[in-house]
């Protein structure tokens, strides 16, 4: 636990706290992209563990990188916005601008507010590669309607970017 944020282990080869995924099946990233559909049209969420908040974030941040692949003509291309997409500054929880501070505890200290952090970063870098590979798994080159659709939905009303990005 990051503050009351669920650090879980990550099928990845970025570096990062997360531990690594040991096991078969879902990582909470594959969980995240299999449920966003149905998700993301939720208005409410119910918090019932530290988990569905590392979830929330995730699927936050899937809308985020389906924004961005929209305007994106081939899969290289939608790789590079992803990786920068991934470095580029990013609130946390507690900092001035997280858009769900109301949910997310700020971290005790700066030790763990550095954690928290590259542990964010660990997950948008993973997360902005397998939502690549999902919306261009196709033969035409291009994004995937059955992704970009998602683009206009507001999961919990909140978006992580500021307001006309």
């Amino acid at each position: 636990m990051i503050g009351n944020v669920a650090l879980l282990p990550v099928k990845t080869n970025h570096r990062g706290p997360a531990p690594m995924w040991s096991g078969e099946g879902l990582d909470i990233i594959d969980e995240a992209l299999q449920y966003f559909k149905a998700n993301v049209l939720f208005k409410n969420y119910e918090i019932k563990s530290p988990s569905d908040r590392t979830l929330i974030y995730i699927t936050l941040y899937i809308t985020e990188c389906l924004k961005k692949l929209q305007r994106c003509g081939s899969k290289n291309e939608g790789m590079k916005e992803m990786h920068t997409l991934a470095l580029k500054e990013f609130p946390c929880p507690g900092d001035r601008g997280f858009c769900l501070n109301a949910y997310y505890s700020a971290p005790a200290n700066r030790n763990e507010a550095d954690t928290m952090r590259a542990y964010f970063l660990q997950l948008r870098q993973e997360t902005g590669l397998r939502v690549c590979e999902r919306v261009f798994d196709n033969d035409a080159g291009k994004p995937s309607k059955w992704w970009i659709c998602f683009v206009r939905r507001k999961f919990m009303d909140v978006s992580l970017s500021a307001p006309g990005q």
